[in-house]
């Protein structure tokens, strides 16, 4: 018991003085009347009892202090971009891990391609998910009252999060290139949420999925498990500027292997500032958060494998924040 007791005040005093995840969740009209459904944690000193931040009954989401006051400061900020079928709640795990170093997270639902909005008349238009993240950091930049460091951004995305992560990072994708590789490798899941959402139907589609949509204000990019890598054209992953931490779920899978995905994505971007890793115990969905007991069993359909692990989800987390975290502490440097 006194060892447990001296361990428990170690992890007190490792803590930063800001110790509280503050959090605001609002809404961004767009020009096309699509509204961006958008939550932001953040550095706070305020006191107060936190609240669980979220809707989805099967995760264990973490809690904040809603509209408290942002600590005082510039901070760096990351953007999130969740998976497909997923939402803003999906990564809020590292958000809070984020926060307590001193970043301002925001994620937004992706329209059609979200839980509270599948319409695949949306979702095909796949080029809109990079666009979201860079309307999100109009808002945040252009209000000094986050007081963002312009020099310090990061985004990080899960799944086809990630594949939008890419496209903000110079990551041209090719619809030709990427349907014949599909003949090829049917069994992907990232074609078949392609087939599924009816992307690249009209050449309108094809001709706006080939333009470029790289965010230069993103300084840093990171991708968990990413989905639908095989469709960027190599010249462009040789091309991409920022440092890039690739991060796979370690555990084959058959229908987003590693080698397929990630890895050979890694592979293509510039060694110098890339950094790969595997997550050995991780499943794809292990970067979703710790699921309530019994999510399982009340789950059905392809929902019921979100909380499948061949580890302890919990200490996956761990080991993927310390990664990331190392990793933005490295490129995203304050400047004086």
């Amino acid at each position: 018991m006194h060892a447990l007791k001296i361990a428990f005040l170690v992890c007190l005093t490792a803590l930063p003085a800001q110790a509280s995840v503050g959090f605001r969740h609002f809404e961004l009209p767009q020009a096309d009347d699509r509204t961006l459904d958008v939550a932001v944690w953040y550095p706070s000193n305020a006191a107060g009892t936190p609240t669980r931040q979220g809707e989805d009954d099967s995760f264990i989401l973490q809690p904040a202090l809603p509209d408290a006051a942002i600590a005082p400061g510039r901070h760096p900020l990351v953007v999130l971009s969740h998976g497909y079928g997923g939402n803003w709640t999906n990564q809020d795990w590292l958000a809070a891990d984020l926060v307590r170093q001193g970043y301002v997270v925001a994620a937004v639902n992706h329209p059609g391609t979200t839980s509270s909005n599948m319409d695949p008349a949306i979702g095909g238009r796949l080029w809109e998910r990079p666009r979201d993240v860079s309307a999100l950091l109009d808002r945040l930049t252009s209000d000094p009252a986050w007081s963002i460091d312009a020099n310090r951004i990061a985004a990080i995305g899960h799944s086809l999060g990630g594949w939008t992560v890419t496209e903000l990072a110079g990551g041209r994708f090719d619809p030709d290139a990427f349907e014949k590789d599909c003949r090829d490798h049917a069994e992907l899941v990232s074609c078949r949420g392609y087939v599924e959402l009816g992307a690249g139907k009209d050449d309108a589609s094809r001709t706006a999925m080939r333009q470029s949509f790289e965010d230069p204000r993103i300084k840093a990019g990171v991708t968990l498990d990413a989905a639908a890598t095989r469709g960027f054209d190599p010249r462009s992953l040789a091309g991409v500027k920022i440092p890039m931490l690739v991060i796979a779920a370690g555990t084959p899978g058959g229908d987003l292997p590693a080698a397929l995905e990630s890895h050979r994505m890694a592979d293509l971007l510039p060694a110098a500032t890339t950094r790969y890793v595997e997550i050995g115990d991780a499943v794809h969905y292990s970067f979703l958060p710790v699921c309530v007991p019994d999510a399982a069993k009340r789950l059905s359909g392809p929902s019921a494998t979100i909380c499948d692990d061949n580890g302890d989800r919990e200490t996956i987390h761990r080991q993927t924040s310390a990664e990331i975290e190392r990793f933005l502490a490295k490129v995203l440097q304050a400047k004086d």
